[in-house]
């Protein structure tokens, strides 16, 4: 995904109402971006960070500007994670479409925000002849607590813990169905932070029990654009999620 036209930079002076961000430009004007990610973004929210904005030509926008980009050191080094939760779903479709997905290949057929499970919509539906239907679930990773260790998710998120129920289901029901986790930075591995979410771990171990498949992209991220890169392995979640408290029985009288 390349961006359309060259981002707007500033910096950070704060993130709020988990959809706005207050940036100073870098020709000194102040203003206010939309931020397109309702997570924590823990790391990510620095005094002074060095932001990439992208400009909408839609006159109709309240704020005419979206965060896209923002400057991190996780250990290794200044470079620019992609924060922006509308790309993903771009970034994978150009990525499928291309082939870069040998996992998906033979399933011809593209389609976005297919209506399944319980009230839900999967990212992708791909459809070929002969084949079972392939769901396949996008997340998008921007959490390092370790150098070259990507995490998600970054908070808890029952929605994330619903989808992963959603895909065991299909697959057990004879479809395949996959989670892609799209890191947008540059990472070597990736996990499940069950300490954040232990119940988001808990449904993902559940749903590789069923026969849902992992696949963790890392990308190459740059003022230009974001690309997907390679796949790096999955690790266990960390730490191994505790099963659910059992309530105590009464006793019989």
């Amino acid at each position: 995904m390349r961006f359309d036209k060259p981002l707007v930079l500033g910096r950070l002076l704060r993130r709020y109402k988990r959809f706005l961000a207050d940036v100073r430009l870098d020709d000194g004007q102040e203003t206010t971006a939309h931020c397109a990610n309702p997570g924590a973004m823990l790391g990510l929210l620095a005094d002074g960070a060095r932001v990439a904005l992208s400009r909408s030509d839609n006159a109709a926008r309240k704020l005419p500007l979206s965060w896209e980009l923002v400057e991190a050191d996780f250990g290794r080094g200044p470079e620019w994670v992609g924060v922006s939760t509308a790309n993903p779903n771009l970034i994978v479709g150009e990525a499928i479409r291309a082939g870069f997905f040998e996992d998906f290949a033979g399933w011809p057929n593209l389609r976005r925000e297919v209506k399944y499970g319980a009230a839900s919509r999967v990212d992708f539906l791909l459809e070929g002849p002969g084949k079972p239907p392939l769901y396949v679930e996008v997340k998008n990773v921007h959490l390092m607590r370790e150098p070259g260790l990507a995490e998600f998710p970054d908070c808890a998120t029952a929605r994330g813990a619903k989808h992963m129920a959603e895909l065991a289901a299909m697959a057990q029901a004879g479809a395949r169905a996959c989670v892609v986790f799209l890191v947008q930075m540059n990472a070597d591995r990736f996990t499940i932070a069950g300490d954040l979410d232990p119940a988001y771990a808990r449904a993902f171990l559940a749903a590789q029990a069923a026969g849902v498949e992992a696949i963790a992209v890392a990308c190459d991220v740059s003022l230009a654009g974001v690309r997907p890169a390679r796949k790096i392995p999955i690790l266990p979640p960390n730490p191994p999620p505790a099963p659910p408290a059992r309530k105590p029985r009464r006793s019989q009288a």
